[in-house]
């Protein structure tokens, strides 16, 4: 076990407690298709290619937009193998899930989750942030799979380039 920086031990802390609160059976399950769903950012690059095929008149915005949720992924993999942060080790929380990496910082389903709600707004003129991101990040907490500020982070991320490349679209179309 690696040694317990004060800010990991407060992290352990909230996400002891979060598992505590929010760890049953329905909510476990929900989360782990959630993960399922946004591993390697497949089920959100999915998505946008639906898009692309109903939406003939934005095919090409649609098909951009899948890409920038890859590209969001792909930025959270970079920083993850610069900050080579490991994910939460401690008896206070339980792994409910299996990882692709043992690197935490930042999360990459929080960063695809949050480019694919901001960017994909943007195309279906609704706001899918409040309903699409809070249970991707509560998800990833429940699992026991990463700090609160690996969630946070990865949000942080996944809205600047979601924003970056909406505001693309947005000139262009």
């Amino acid at each position: 076990m690696l040694e317990k920086k004060p800010e990991r031990a407060a992290e352990i802390q909230v996400l002891s407690r979060v598992q505590g609160a929010l760890k049953r059976p329905v909510t476990v399950k929900a989360a782990r298709g959630l993960s399922h769903f946004g591993e390697h950012a497949i089920g959100w690059f999915a998505a946008g290619l639906v898009g692309a095929a109903v939406d003939r008149e934005r095919r090409k915005d649609w098909l951009v937009a899948a890409a920038g949720v890859v590209a969001a992924h792909g930025a959270s993999i970079a920083v993850k193998r610069v900050v080579r942060r490991p994910r939460p080790e401690d008896p206070s929380v339980e792994v409910l899930v299996g990882t692709p990496s043992r690197l935490s910082f930042p999360s990459s389903h929080a960063t695809s989750t949050t480019a694919a709600a901001v960017l994909y707004s943007g195309l279906t003129g609704r706001n899918l942030v409040p309903a699409l991101v809070p249970p991707m990040l509560a998800s990833r907490l429940v699992l026991g799979v990463h700090y609160p500020t690996d969630v946070l982070a990865g949000a942080a991320l996944g809205g600047v380039v979601g924003g970056l490349l909406r505001r693309k679209i947005r000139k262009k179309g």
